[in-house]
């Protein structure tokens, strides 16, 4: 089993939803007479993008949830090349989603009938699929337009570390009980708290989140064998022991970690956990967690560990322990239940709890002294 849940089927494609006007969802018949894939000596030349992934040249690989490609364009259309069986995709021009891709398997989605000029473009992934591998092959311009150099980076960085809440699990779901598909379908990471406090806050962000899993077990002890901290450092969730590269340029000055809730789960029999080691053990791996993310990102960077739940008093007790040995960098954020619905599926937070924890999460990580 992988972490998240049922591993997709390779090479299933679902239906996607009709395409709104404007939009062209196929690659037969173009109406530009493009082949599929033309190819693309450098993404990265063409998209600003924030989020861990592979840089093949003519594609970037990825599998964490919410990476998301932005670009500029100019012209009437243009193909966004994707190749992916497994996760959602919400495209954006101009701030506004015109299509929501459900699996698009490997095509170029078209947009078309835009006004003549300059566009933004935004590519952002819904979902976690950990056990998928997604490739983004870049823009195609419509003839007559041209695919124009990537936007700048934002100056501010914020990282988050954490599980199914910080996922979004079933977040515009609108009902506690989904089944697996349903689960698939309503997860948009891209308005999941993380999300939407960076955008409050003008930052790029990675959500590196895992459904299900904990800092050292995970929800009902499924999987004894791993943990968060077995995928924290991979690029692809689905390689093992493959290690994300990082190109110099992702330098939070933030990073949230919410990880604990599934740590905390009911203990199931057969399981070798008593409460007290359970508490024990989750407080060591805590702390050593929060030296790895010190040491990699150094005495700048605020980490800002979440009290939520049942994890709560050993994530505060945590901070103080680092504040006591002269880290006055971590910090302790309780996440308050108080008028939160959960209504995201299985109970989860609802896309409008994701804007009420942002609405208090954004002013304390602004308040922090990050020389913002």
């Amino acid at each position: 089993m992988t972490p998240g849940g049922e591993t997709p089927k390779p090479g299933r494609r679902e239906g996607a939803p009709a395409a709104p006007a404007g939009t062209d969802a196929t690659d037969a018949g173009s109406p530009y007479g493009l082949r599929r894939r033309d190819p693309v000596k450098n993404v990265s030349e063409q998209v600003h993008t924030a989020g861990r992934v592979k840089d093949l040249g003519a594609t970037l690989l990825f599998s964490w949830p919410g990476v998301y490609f932005e670009g500029r364009f100019r012209g009437t259309g243009l193909g966004v090349v994707l190749d992916c069986t497994a996760a959602d995709y919400d495209v954006q021009v101009d701030g506004v989603t015109v299509a929501t891709l459900v699996t698009p398997g490997d095509t170029t989605y078209w947009i078309r009938g835009l006004r003549d000029g300059e566009h933004t473009v935004r590519v952002a992934k819904r979902n976690d699929t950990p056990g998928d591998t997604s490739t983004f092959g870049g823009f195609v311009a419509a003839p007559g337009g041209a695919v124009l150099s990537r936007p700048a980076p934002r100056d501010r960085q914020i990282e988050f570390i954490g599980d199914s809440i910080t996922v979004g699990y079933g977040n515009v779901s609108g009902a506690r009980a989904c089944d697996p598909e349903q689960v698939k379908r309503n997860t948009n990471t891209d308005v999941s708290h993380g999300a939407l406090t960076a955008r409050q806050l003008d930052a790029d962000y990675q959500i590196n989140g895992l459904s299900g899993l904990g800092m050292v077990r995970n929800v009902a002890g499924i999987c004894p064998e791993i943990t968060y901290r077995t995928y924290y450092d991979r690029a692809l969730l689905n390689v093992d022991d493959d290690v994300w590269e990082n190109p110099g340029t992702w330098r939070p000055r933030i990073v949230v970690v919410n990880l604990g809730s599934n740590d905390f789960t009911d203990l199931t029999p057969g399981e070798p956990w008593t409460p007290d080691s359970l508490a024990a053990a989750f407080r060591t791996a805590y702390a050593a967690f929060l030296r790895k993310l010190r040491t990699r990102y150094g005495p700048g960077t605020s980490l800002v560990a979440v009290g939520f739940d049942r994890n709560a008093e050993h994530v505060r007790q945590v901070v103080e322990a680092r504040n006591d040995a002269g880290d006055s960098g971590v910090h302790y954020w309780f996440l308050d239940r108080t008028g939160l619905d959960f209504l995201g599926c299985d109970g989860h937070t609802s896309a409008r709890d994701d804007r009420v924890i942002a609405d208090r999460l954004a002013p304390f990580l602004d308040s922090l002294p990050t020389g913002w």
